[in-house]
């Protein structure tokens, strides 16, 4: 049992060796956040395709977060899936790239059609009810994390990845505390962090108690969302 997480960038091949090299960085970033929750390296497909397996319990809008607060950020399109996936042989050593199994073959399906449909992040939990609520939630976050202006995705990062007051932020950006509060009300900080916390509660409605306890760090214990253009 894995949760399988698959991005890309949304028209990558315009950008072309731009975007590549700013997913594989990501890759490196996603790497070492997820640590002890990843069931194999994440790797890439030939068509610079982003692939993870993670604990069933892991959260998914870490890496959501993540790629678009990040220096760069491209709008990406993502898939999760929670299911079954193959026993690597070699002791975790595979990346996901070279795995198999129905909850693998179900994220690249999903992938597809979410390529055709314009669907910017689907997740499919295993429970129809949950699904369902994600899919409700998640159009107004992408279309809050699409508005974000270069500097606004730095704030963001700083207020819900790096969990730092404004203070904090101020301190580190060396600016005027009254230029941060002017950042957080554009940016809607508050609002992109009650939405957050609020799927992140429904995707956890979600989970089974087996699945919590597979996922030692509290902090990536989280859910997945649908995205749309």
């Amino acid at each position: 049992m894995g949760l399988v997480l698959l991005g890309d960038v949304v028209r990558s091949r315009r950008d072309g060796v731009g975007s590549a090299t700013w997913l594989r960085d990501l890759v490196a970033e996603l790497d070492g956040v997820y640590g002890d929750v990843r069931l194999a390296p994440f790797g890439f497909t030939q068509r610079d395709e982003l692939q993870g397996l993670l604990a069933p319990g892991a959260d998914p809008l870490t890496a959501v977060l993540h790629a678009a607060f990040g220096p760069g950020g491209r709008r990406m399109r993502w898939v999760a899936v929670r299911g079954e996936t193959d026993v690597d042989p070699v002791g975790g050593a595979a990346p996901v790239t070279e795995r198999t199994g129905p909850a693998l073959l179900e994220a690249r399906r999903v992938m597809d059609g979410a390529r055709s449909g314009h669907v910017r992040l689907a997740i499919l939990t295993g429970r129809t009810d949950v699904d369902a609520l994600l899919a409700d939630l998640t159009p107004a976050l992408v279309d809050m994390l699409d508005g974000l202006t270069e500097r606004q995705r730095t704030v963001a990062r700083m207020a819900l990845v790096d969990d730092l007051r404004q203070s904090e932020v101020a301190d580190r950006l060396k600016v005027r505390r009254a230029t941060i509060s002017v950042s957080f009300s554009r940016a809607r900080v508050r609002s992109l962090g009650r939405l957050v916390a609020g799927i992140r509660r429904v995707y956890s409605s979600g989970s089974d108690d087996r699945w919590r306890a597979a996922v030692p760090d509290e902090r990536v214990v989280a859910p997945p969302d649908v995205f749309t253009e």
